[in-house]
């Protein structure tokens, strides 16, 4: 139930779609370098230079500024007003601004996620000037038009009638709510049919007023750019922005595991969530944790619980581990589907795996070529286009990594050793995880069969 944004941030928000600009393909490679910009105002960017083909992506987002900040009688406040920026700017009204972005071929995307305020986007860079000034009216000069907050609530209110019908929805829903308890996290981004009404066109400007800030602003930008220009595009979009937020701060969260949880649903099959602690990817030891999580459940069919629960018992088609990166919690996570009647025989399999893994460590053949996947794949699935490395740059600098971790990462991945690894899985794998079975007839007595 707990998606992650690989390898970098990781998030639990299964509708997170930070940066969703539309793909434009770059050769991939992994000499990529990214270069850091200041702007004549002094607004610090990253970007990546690159002629050959006539187009400018720019990502950007705003350090905090997530549905964290969502007061609790208006939740769905961020997620809301991400659909609005381009629905009116300055003297545009929304259909005069929808026209002016297809005239002058500027695509442009918002999004919020937990922790964060994302923006994008993209532009033939013929159309440089007169897109950075629409863009420019999104960021500084929303409209927030009855009109349009009307439409977009609608349409998010629907959503939710949709969602409320999704069994997979309402269980990440408990999921969220019984690791998290009272904190943040565990509230819904999009809001709730409750909630969602109670946002005004004030409480949206205010929050942009209070979250827009050159502090908490991070950029990357590729394409057909030079410095000079990218500078003059930043000052011109983002250089009328205050220098510090007003946001509220947020308090580390307490995951709570151990506990169990069933959700009976008529589904084709069950569906097994587990969840354990991590480490924050600040913590020297981070890299263990990275290497070993992938080892046990990534990495493709030869992960030691695929072939596990996969190849050598035929339980499910597939299972996937992940370490859950947010910036004020960490997890790893577990997951996969069986049929109803083998639930207990797949997580007893699973425990047994990490438990073997704890005990007696990684074959060095497999620790091998898990390091080296991690280190291959990262310029192909990373690097890809200029979207990808756009995210890429931004990743980076919200979680606050060095200009070079591109090529740090490798060797950092490279120096993890069997023993680091075993010592982790001693460490991680000791808690006794969360549990959640969603599916036909899941009770707390398939809990306790699978104990």
């Amino acid at each position: 139930m707990i998606v992650s944004l690989r390898p970098q941030r990781r998030a639990l928000t299964l509708l997170l779609a930070p940066l969703a600009l539309l793909a434009w393909a770059l050769p991939a490679s992994a000499e990529t370098e990214f270069t850091p910009i200041t702007s004549p105002s002094g607004i610090a960017a990253w970007m990546v230079e690159d002629h050959t083909i006539p187009i400018i992506t720019v990502g950007f987002a705003f350090k905090g500024a997530g549905a964290t900040q969502d007061p609790d009688d208006q939740l769905g406040r961020a997620n809301l007003m991400s659909t609005l920026l381009d629905e009116g700017a300055g003297d545009l009204d929304s259909e005069a601004f929808q026209t002016q972005l297809d005239e002058v071929g500027l695509e442009i995307r918002f999004s919020a996620d937990q922790d964060n305020f994302f923006g994008s986007a993209r532009m033939l860079s013929e159309a440089r000037v007169d897109g950075t000034a629409l863009l420019a009216l999104a960021i500084n000069e929303p409209r927030f038009d009855q009109p349009a907050i009307d439409r977009m609530r609608d349409q998010a209110m629907a959503a939710l009638v949709a969602q409320s019908q999704d069994p997979g929805y309402q269980a990440m829903r408990l999921w969220n709510e019984a690791l998290f308890g009272e904190h943040p996290y565990s509230r819904p981004v999009e809001g709730t049919p409750e909630t969602l009404p109670a946002i005004t066109a004030e409480s949206l400007a205010g929050f942009r007023n209070a979250a827009f800030a050159r502090e908490n602003l991070k950029i990357g930008i590729v394409g057909d750019i030079t410095a000079e220009q990218a500078g003059e595009m930043i000052d011109a979009v983002f250089g009328a922005l205050p220098q510090a937020p007003d946001l509220m701060a947020i308090p580390e969260a307490q995951l709570s595991f151990g506990q169990e949880l069933a959700v009976n649903y008529p589904l084709p099959q069950t569906t097994i969530n587990l969840a354990f602690p991590s480490i924050p990817q600040d913590d020297p030891e981070f890299f263990a944790a990275y290497v070993m999580t992938e080892l046990a459940g990534g990495g493709g069919l030869l992960s030691l619980l695929n072939v596990e629960v996969r190849e050598k018992r035929g339980l499910s088609y597939g299972v996937s581990a992940d370490m859950v990166e947010l910036a004020h919690a960490q997890a790893i996570t577990i997951g996969t589907s069986t049929s109803a009647d083998q639930a207990d025989q797949t997580i007893a399999v699973i425990k047994e795996t990490l438990s073997d893994l704890a005990q007696n460590g990684p074959d060095p053949v497999e620790l091998e070529r898990i390091q080296r996947y991690l280190i291959g794949a990262y310029p192909i699935n990373q690097l890809r286009s200029s979207v990808s490395i756009a995210r890429a740059m931004i990743g980076q600098q919200l979680d606050d990594l060095p200009i070079d971790y591109i090529t740090e990462r490798a060797g950092l991945i490279d120096a993890v050793t069997a023993d680091e690894v075993q010592a982790m899985a001693k460490q991680i794998f000791a808690t006794e995880p969360s549990l959640m079975l969603v599916g036909p007839q899941a009770t707390q007595e398939d809990l306790a069969a699978s104990n």
